[in-house]
């Protein structure tokens, strides 16, 4: 499992969005993972480190819409 080291003051969903990208299921996923990481509080002290869940390698794949031929 990755892992990622907060900066000061840094709010969870920053460090998640910053590590992986993801959004509300991955802090979701990083709860759950790390469960004494909610009782710091809405700003993690600097050099927490949290574990990250797996993520996929792959890249979502977005329709391609042409507005003219």
């Amino acid at each position: 499992m990755a892992t990622a080291t907060a900066f000061a003051g840094e709010p969870l969903d920053a460090l998640v969005w910053r590590a992986t990208g993801g959004g509300s299921a991955a802090v979701d996923q990083v709860l759950a993972l790390n469960p004494g990481v909610a009782a710091i509080g809405t700003a993690l002290p600097e050099g927490t480190v949290v574990t990250l869940p797996e993520t996929s390698t792959s890249s979502p794949q977005i329709e391609l819409v042409q507005l003219w031929d």
